[in-house]
């Protein structure tokens, strides 16, 4: 089986190469990305120490595509994953939305092409902002706990947010193409007879991420933290209650392994795929479990709230739990430890990935 990976040398990209090419020694990778993050070079030759066959090119450019050999499955992990992308930092609307759309319409047609298969990595934003801000929450040991009632959104559980959750505008520019590439994807599906699997991922984290403080916000946070680095709770009257999950993306190998041995006749699939509430705290917990590691270190607060931030978000996964016997095997302990841990080596990490 051959298989392309797109933003192969990202962090989470180049963490799925080298974990299925550990797992499947047989599977022939091939990989293409820009090289244009920070810490590109760095990946590209870790994934190369495991025969991972590197073209350089962008998924924007459909000529970019042309060189790349037939491939049985590609596996699409480049993105722009920042929700502030196109209205905050360097990224304009325009690049947000070819990165993240465009690349998505030229891989499909790479796709109907080669009649292979794709899997996308989808996003928790491409659900409701408005409906993620009606969800009633309270504060419990330093946390927003939703209050599940009947003037709760449709799909909100105990467990989290369900793929039933509305998914209208507004949602973010970055949300909102993400939706719109799902919705693509799955229509090539059934049009062309493509196997698809749109796979609606949580926060994705682990050592050797970038931290900034509109993506990979666990490394940021961690890596701030270790190194005295003023840090800040924005939003939500400056307290931190705010609360997602965390999966590894080595995680998501059993899954892709799974979905790339199943039969072509499978219908499109489409699903959350995270950490769920087990591996789910606030950033005010994050702070306390790093002020017990690294001793106590000042936290400001602006209590402001920025664009299409959410109170809660945690996702309910028993779909790929049924369908797929799959659930998050990395505990959020060992996430944050891999993290800690990787900060103390490389005290430079926040430089490196160009946020401050």
């Amino acid at each position: 089986m051959k298989v392309l990976i797109t933003g192969v040398c990202g962090f989470v990209g180049s963490t799925l190469a080298i974990e299925l090419a550990n797992t499947l020694p047989q599977l022939e990778l091939v990989g293409i990305d820009n090289l244009s993050r920070p810490g590109s070079e760095r990946n590209r030759q870790a994934i190369k120490g495991h025969g991972v066959r590197l073209y350089h090119g962008d998924i924007r450019s459909q000529s970019d595509l042309d060189p790349l050999p037939t491939v049985d499955w590609v596996i699409d992990a480049a993105a722009n994953p920042s929700v502030l992308a196109g209205i905050s930092g360097p990224t304009s609307s325009r690049q947000l939305v070819e990165h993240n759309l465009t690349g998505t319409i030229n891989l499909l047609e790479f796709c109907k092409a080669a009649g292979c298969g794709l899997i996308m990595l989808s996003t928790s934003r491409v659900y409701s902002l408005s409906h993620l801000a009606a969800i009633e929450v309270e504060v419990k040991n330093h946390a927003f706990v939703p209050t599940i009632n009947s003037r709760s959104p449709r799909g909100v559980t105990a467990k989290g947010i369900t793929e039933d959750f509305p998914t209208e505008s507004p949602l973010s520019l970055y949300g909102a193409s993400k939706l719109a590439s799902e919705i693509l994807a799955l229509e090539y599906g059934i049009a062309f007879g493509l196997p698809v699997f749109v796979n609606r991922c949580g926060v994705l984290a682990g050592a050797g991420q970038f931290g900034k403080t509109d993506q990979g916000i666990l490394s940021f946070w961690i890596h701030s933290y270790c190194q005295r680095r003023p840090l800040k709770y924005i939003g939500f009257g400056g307290t931190g209650h705010q609360v997602r999950d965390y999966l590894h993306p080595r995680d998501l190998v059993p899954l892709l392994v799974k979905q790339m041995n199943c039969s072509t006749t499978h219908p499109p699939w489409i699903g959350n795929v995270a950490g769920g509430l087990k591996n789910s705290f606030s950033l005010s917990q994050l702070n306390q479990w790093c002020e017990h590691r690294f001793g106590r270190h000042p936290v400001y607060r602006e209590p402001h709230d920025r664009p299409y931030d959410a109170p809660w978000i945690v996702l309910d996964t028993t779909r790929a739990q049924n369908v797929w016997q799959w659930s998050a095997t990395t505990p959020l302990e060992a996430i944050v430890d891999e993290i800690a841990t990787h900060a103390e080596k490389n005290p430079q990490w926040l430089d490196w990935s160009g946020d401050s």
